[in-house]
């Protein structure tokens, strides 16, 4: 038994052809601009969104800062805060704000530590404590990988935006196909010729 091959050819609906139609044409210039759009539009909201990212990690770093706290109860009878977080349990701790306000908050700490140890919180300007602000270094990965994705969910957009457009035109392709059977089928009474 013979074996065919499928012939692909490359670029047709750039070339004279007489099967090429104009929806054709616009296909290729849809797919073309698609592209082209999605590299313009990916780079530049990426860069954006990393350099957003990345300047409020620096703002978050600046405006935190770390301050002693000292255990009001022993954290031996506490439950462990997390798995994550390995052996670290809960545990009420007091710290001075800027103002000179007294202010209290649980932390995380080692089981052993007993009442009136001092830990190390993070709190805000205003005293209230706060996460640990991210390292330079993380903040530099984590702003790089929004910005990668933000630059992917862009293309992604634009592209699938062209994808929608080519579903269309494949439709009317189609209805275009078979209103041309219909005027050359003679079975169903068209002309032939």
């Amino acid at each position: 038994m013979a074996r065919t091959e499928r012939l692909t050819v490359r670029m047709w609906r750039w070339r004279r052809n007489p099967l090429r139609r104009r929806i054709d044409v616009v296909e290729a210039w849809l797919v073309l601009c698609a592209w082209i759009l999605a590299g313009v539009c990916a780079v530049p909201a990426g860069l954006a969104i990393r350099a957003v990212m990345q300047h409020d990690l620096d703002q978050q770093r600046a405006e935190r800062q770390e301050v002693t706290a000292v255990l009001v109860e022993d954290a031996g009878d506490k439950p462990t805060a997390s798995e994550a977080d390995g052996d670290l349990v809960w545990a009420e701790a007091r710290w001075t704000a800027p103002d000179g306000q007294p202010r209290t908050g649980l932390t995380k700490v080692r089981p052993d530590s007993p009442a009136g140890s001092r830990v190390p919180v993070w709190t805000d300007r205003s005293g209230i404590m706060v996460a640990q602000p991210v390292s330079p270094g993380e903040a530099r990965l984590q702003s790089a990988l929004a910005g990668v994705l933000a630059g992917v969910v862009v293309g992604a957009v634009v592209i699938g935006g062209a994808y929608g457009a080519r579903v269309v035109l494949d439709r009317r392709r189609m209805a275009q196909w078979e209103a041309e059977w219909e005027r050359v089928d003679t079975r169903r009474g068209g002309r032939t010729g």
